[in-house]
């Protein structure tokens, strides 16, 4: 077994890019404080493109909120509500309630009444549906005893949940909500719905939409009407559509709501499909003529959850389901054909169940872990290309973690392999920074993943590994490959291919069907390429053309071109712009008026420079 190192601070803690959002969230707070505007709030948020760290935004909010007025303490619980769901995700949020309840004793010091003040916070979340009562139950049991903390859980639940007319009383806690909760607004949008159905006026209930006033709860209103449509079918279904259509073409409902309604209802398809057996069918044929008709992009839909089966049959399935993962796997190591695992993979798990997608990572790292070095760059290629979600792979990760114990028998450097794969799934940007906290705070709360447990101290090794400076390069060479690269294709090959798609859109092609072919590439990790190509364009055409200024908009806009892609795009284009002014005189003038204009669009941190050594 390897000995145990020192952990420097975590460091998404530490990072420059946490305390450039620290900062910023703290104008932000501030500045919502002084003008009230919720609209330009959610904006200025939701432009700093680090949805990772929206639980520190939450966190500070309420903490600010905590030291003044009833007023702003009111303004606070409003803002999170509007917040919640389009801008800020319900892990997000729940992660900041869980630092606040941690912190309790520390706001303590300031706030003297900081037990109750926050109480009011946690009841008035779960009243508002954006945390769930399970909430005090489960972040209790992860409290110290005697903590603030916990005091805080308790009095929420026995001071303000508990008690009669409780949703009332909360709301009016600090001078009543100056917007419908959330269970008016699911009254008022059925109400138009009925309406609308009853009396057929599509013009009413679309102005009956707009004067809710609550754009961020839209996918409601997209969720119950498909619901009716279902359900009633007939001429029903086709009004609804009708109305959807509608509300989509006037901007009355954005394409986000639209799309955030459908995977609300293929979420909840299974509970709708007791009352209307075949809903799933009928799910499906109206998303298809959503589609066809151009208001819904299915493409950026949930695929279905798997349909229900019998405990017998489901464990049948993952027996059977492992035994071809072992083999996928062989096959991959012998040929390196990428797209062959892929389609493999969609046969043999053509409902992307997020639990085998797990299975499949554990067993291609746990394979490529008994073998040599460039096999676990071809495992980790893979990781890379086959674009999992993110939740997948840290659940084939949490997999990897409960074994590792009985996997160090026979494999004794099984913490270097772990550590270099955590870290490699990171730089590759198949997981966020964020997930491998997560991954490691979860892991605490495991039996299997004490302290010093051979899965705790791999992960604690990846996040140290990842701290250190031009940790990245080291990490992508680390088995003796350059990380740029596709098995299956060769790299020549994917550039062609991307300079290709980056010529026929700017020949007039569609934005969506680049994006589209970009996304199909399946390697978010060279999305770089992408970025240099299009900027070498615009500079050679002396910045005439905007097409691919507005394509790389687009795909940043979309999370199709991360931050981290985006920076090194730019990175590679300063390193050769030397060599593109022998063709191009003044190519370093017009990067530079590139990279202003980046970071005034917030593709490019402040600090990015195009100075180079030499």
């Amino acid at each position: 077994m390897a000995r145990q190192v020192e952990i420097p601070p975590s460091p998404t803690v530490t990072s420059e890019e946490f305390l450039q959002f620290k900062r910023k969230a703290t104008t932000i707070v501030e500045e919502y404080f002084s003008t009230d505007d919720v609209a330009a709030t959610a904006s200025e948020l939701r432009d700093l493109r680090v949805p990772c760290y929206h639980y520190y935004f939450v966190k500070k909010l309420v903490s600010v909120a905590m030291d003044r007025h009833d007023r702003e303490k009111e303004m606070a619980a409003v803002l999170l509500s509007s917040l919640y769901g389009d801008v800020v995700d319900r892990p997000q949020l729940y992660k900041g309630f869980c630092k606040l309840t941690e912190s309790c004793d520390d706001l303590s010091v300031d706030t003297p009444d900081a037990v109750d003040i926050l109480a009011v916070f946690v009841a008035r979340a779960i009243v508002d549906d954006m945390l769930p009562p399970a909430f005090l139950a489960k972040q209790g049991a992860c409290l110290p005893d005697g903590c603030k903390g916990g005091e805080v859980l308790r009095r929420a639940e026995k001071s303000y949940l508990s008690v009669p007319h409780h949703g009332e009383m909360v709301l009016q806690r600090w001078g009543g909500s100056k917007r419908i909760t959330v269970e008016e607004a699911k009254a008022k949008i059925s109400d138009i719905l009925d309406e609308y159905l009853a009396a057929g006026d599509r013009g009413e209930a679309l102005r009956c939409i707009r004067d809710l006033k609550i754009p961020f709860f839209h996918h409601d209103v997209v969720k119950r009407a498909l619901v009716l449509a279902v359900e009633r079918g007939g001429a029903a279904e086709g009004h609804i559509m009708d109305l959807l259509k509608s509300a989509s073409e006037e901007g009355v409902i954005n394409e986000s709501q639209i799309t955030k309604g459908f995977d609300r209802l293929i979420d909840s398809v299974d509970d709708l499909a007791l009352d209307v057996p075949n809903a799933r069918c009928l799910l499906r044929s109206v998303i298809h003529m959503a589609s066809s008709e151009g208001w819904l992009c299915a493409s950026c839909l949930k695929p279905f959850p798997p349909e229900p089966k019998k405990a017998g049959e489901a464990d049948a399935a993952v027996g059977q389901f492992k035994a071809k993962a072992v083999l996928i796997v062989k096959e991959y190591f012998l040929t390196g054909d990428v797209m062959e695992v892929a389609s493999r993979l969609e046969a043999e798990n053509n409902s992307c169940c997020p639990s085998l997608n797990a299975i499949f990572v554990k067993k291609l790292v746990n394979a490529a872990m008994d073998r040599k070095s460039h096999d676990k760059e071809m495992a980790s290629v893979l990781l890379s290309s086959l674009c999992m979600p993110p939740e997948d792979v840290v659940a084939g990760f949490h997999l990897l973690i409960e074994a590792a114990e009985d996997a160090a028998l026979d494999n004794p450097a099984i913490v270097e392999d772990l550590t270099m794969f955590f870290a490699r799934s990171v730089v590759d940007e198949v997981i966020a920074p964020s997930d491998l906290e997560a991954m490691e705070e979860d892991a605490g709360c495991c039996v299997k993943a004490a302290d010093g447990s051979t899965g705790m101290l791999a992960l604690r090794n990846a996040r140290a590994l990842l701290s250190a400076k031009l940790s990245a390069e080291r990490i992508l060479r680390c088995w003796g490959g350059d990380g740029s690269g596709k098995a299956g294709w060769e790299l020549d090959e994917v550039k062609d291919r991307i300079g290709k798609l980056l010529q026929e859109y700017d020949c007039g092609g569609d934005v969506r069907e680049a994006c589209r072919c970009i996304k199909d590439l399946g390697m978010p990790f060279f999305h770089h390429e992408v970025v240099k190509k299009a900027l070498v364009a615009i500079i050679e055409k002396r910045g005439k053309d905007e097409r691919l200024w507005g394509l790389l908009g687009e795909c940043y806009g979309r999370g199709l071109i991360t931050p981290n892609q985006m920076t090194k795009g730019f990175d590679r284009v300063a390193d050769c712009v030397e060599d593109l002014a022998l063709d191009v005189p003044d190519a370093g003038k017009q990067l530079g008026g590139c990279v202003e204009r980046a970071k005034k669009e917030g593709w490019l941190d402040a600090s990015f420079s195009m100075a180079r050594p030499g």
